[in-house]
């Protein structure tokens, strides 16, 4: 008898410990893998897992309020509860109803609340203008990451806040900030040389003069994002060269960029990923530039330059597993072949796209899964068909001959169809390839 209630004892110790010490760690372990949202949700469960997960500080220190409505009210709603009191990060993008009188009250009753404040996304709050930037950051020095894209209420006077109540700023987001000036780059430039990643995207009223000012002072700059700005030269962008660090850097739309600038921009030997898509005044001396100076070069899109097919061929030697010649009418069967030759282990993607010099389809281009558009190629033909079947069969999974009026054979689409591992994936596109009866196709 007496065993029998020491047994039962501990089963009942065994199971408290169980309740009390190792559910409890396992819900922190999953926790801190659920989205802020989903974490709401289960404080919902029961009141032991509302007691067990707001115990646990290192859960609450993110705020999501991300495209909701009513997100002013509910931010500052949630800032009063005690688990916020050590927030890390505040998402606030492309929500509704927040604006510059919900972020004074956060400044005049949660300033403790936000003291250790590192990111804070403000994207698409259009109602948030210099006021609200200057009552938020004021809150929050320890600052880190600062996002406020599509915003055209900010001015050079919220930048004058920003840099002066977050001096750690290694992360900065002024896309569509359309009301800045050359000012606010200057000051970004004299109080942020640690900065790592800048985005400039469509900020219209910036000149050489305060690109120049960034480029001359942020060293440590890893990420620079200029797209769709036309008024810069070759004055700034020669500059860029000073930038020893830089991995990522996106050009499109620079349309004054010229082969001398992108030469100077070579030098930047750590560029991974580069975007000169509609940079339409360079040519081939450019990008041999790039190829022979950028050794680890992964991404690079170049749609609508003016390239001849053996700048291709240099920029194969590098490091390339995508690769789009989209639009570049200069593009013929040559450079297919510098392709096949230079890039058959590391290209995956192959887009020729209105490509109209193009004739005949390489036999094969690497040994992974290749992925072929001909969209509007109209000098591609059956010929180019047969030697797909002949040589990618086993290989290719996506096959878009939209518009290539050239092809006129059913039999050899339904071939590579059928025989390969297109037909894994989804069929041949066949609009506008006119000479082709659909009727003749089958199952495709």
């Amino acid at each position: 008898m007496e065993a029998k209630e020491a047994e039962a004892k501990a089963e009942r110790t065994a199971t408290t410990t169980w309740n009390r010490e190792t559910i409890p760690k396992v819900m922190k372990i999953v926790s801190t893998r659920l989205p802020h949202r989903d974490l709401i949700s289960l404080l919902l469960v029961s009141p032991w897992l509302y007691r067990t997960l707001t115990s646990y500080p290192s859960l609450w220190m993110v705020l999501d309020f991300r495209e909701m409505n009513k997100a002013g009210d509910r931010i500052i709603a949630a800032i009063s509860l005690p688990r916020y009191q050590h927030l890390k990060q505040i998402n606030l993008e492309f929500a509704q109803d927040i604006e510059d009188k919900h972020l004074e009250v956060l400044r005049s009753k949660y300033f403790v609340s936000l003291q250790n404040l590192e990111s804070l996304n403000l994207n698409g709050c259009q109602k948030i203008s210099d006021k609200g930037i200057e009552a938020i950051t004021s809150t929050c020095s320890k600052l880190k990451v600062f996002s406020i894209y599509w915003n055209v209420r900010v001015t050079d006077n919220g930048i004058k806040h920003l840099v002066e109540n977050c001096k750690h700023i290694i992360d900065l987001n002024l896309s569509g900030c359309k009301n800045i000036s050359d000012k606010s780059l200057q000051l970004i430039g004299e109080r942020y040389q640690d900065l790592e990643s800048l985005n400039l995207t469509r900020c219209i009223k910036l000149t050489d003069g305060g690109l120049q000012q960034i480029l001359s002072k942020c060293a440590s700059l890893q990420s620079l994002n200029l797209y769709a700005l036309s008024s810069f030269t070759d004055k700034a962008y020669k500059k860029i060269s000073s930038l020893p660090h830089l991995k990522f850097l996106d050009l499109c739309g620079a349309q004054n960029l010229s082969d001398e600038g992108l030469s100077c921009i070579a030098k930047c030997k750590n560029i991974v990923s580069l975007n000169l898509t509609w940079c339409v005044r360079v040519t081939d001396v450019g990008v041999i530039a790039i190829a022979e100076g950028c050794t680890s070069l992964e991404f690079l899109s170049e749609s609508f330059a003016k390239l001849e097919p053996f700048a291709h061929g240099e920029l194969c030697q590098t490091n390339v597993p995508w690769r789009s010649l989209f639009g570049i009418v200069g593009v013929t069967d040559k450079c297919l072949e510098v392709l096949s030759r230079f890039c058959s282990n590391t290209i995956t993607t192959l887009d020729v796209n209105g490509c109209i010099g193009i004739k005949l389809i390489v036999s094969r281009i690497g040994n992974e899964p290749l992925h072929q558009w001909f969209s509007s190629a109209i000098g591609v033909t059956d010929k180019s068909l047969e030697v797909l079947s002949r040589f990618c069969s086993n290989t290719i999974t996506t096959l878009d001959v939209n518009g290539c009026i050239g092809i006129k054979s059913a039999e050899l689409l339904m071939s590579l169809y059928i025989s390969g591992s297109l037909a894994q994936i989804r069929t041949a596109e066949l609009e506008m390839c006119t000479a082709v009866r659909l009727g003749d196709a089958g199952g495709i």
